[in-house]
């Protein structure tokens, strides 16, 4: 028996090459051409959002739910201003901002994140993606009673959530996209590659200092 086991040895290691070959295949065909597929999604969002900013509060308030704005970000660059856009889900006219530091700067979140694949690379419940276009704000689903909330400092994330969480109010839930100059830029950081716009669904539950 040993003798036939080693003689299809050969054969079995050929074909867990040939899979492990496919996979690395794949893996590296759905990220070719990386930064102009993230550049050309970003620059499609532009064309969508057309001339609708916000840069007030009083601006974020009389955002219409489920359309597009840009908000200006702090990213670092010499090109130009950096830009993330945002979409209302729900809104809360009555709940609070956080700050960027000081008293009210931590705040509780739910959120979904993923690549412009719909790849989700890491959130705290099922939320929607860079691929869900059309978004049913009469039934959205939601964290479930399964799902925790993660708490983190307003001013310790990346420039497109920042920008984001200060026009917020608590109670309120946007789908947040952010290119990649204002989220981990060309290094990229554990499992994202360097270029991705990110996209977050993101659900702003309290402000817990």
């Amino acid at each position: 028996m040993k003798r036939i086991s080693l003689m299809f040895l050969p054969f079995l290691l050929l074909l867990a090459g040939a899979f492990a070959s496919c996979e690395e295949v794949e893996e590296v065909g759905k990220y070719d051409n990386w930064r102009e597929r993230n550049e050309a999604f970003a620059d499609s969002l532009k064309n969508l959002t057309g001339a609708n900013y916000v840069i007030t509060a009083e601006q974020a308030d009389a955002m219409e739910l489920g359309k597009l704005y840009a908000i200006q970000t702090t990213a670092g660059t010499t090109a130009s201003n950096q830009y993330i856009y945002c979409k209302k889900l729900v809104k809360n006219e009555t709940g609070e901002r956080p700050m960027y530091t000081g008293y009210h700067s931590t705040v509780s979140t739910f959120y979904h994140g993923t690549l412009i694949t719909g790849d989700e690379f890491d959130g705290n419940f099922d939320g929607y993606g860079a691929l869900d276009t059309h978004i049913p704000l009469d039934a959205l689903k939601g964290p479930t009673a399964f799902d925790s909330p993660i708490s983190f400092g307003v001013s310790g994330v990346i420039t497109g959530w920042i920008a984001a969480l200060q026009l917020m109010r608590t109670g309120e839930r946007w789908m947040v996209y952010i290119p990649w100059q204002s989220a981990y830029g060309a290094s990229g950081q554990d499992d994202i590659l360097g270029y991705s716009a990110l996209t977050f669904d993101l659900v702003l539950e309290s402000i817990v200092e």
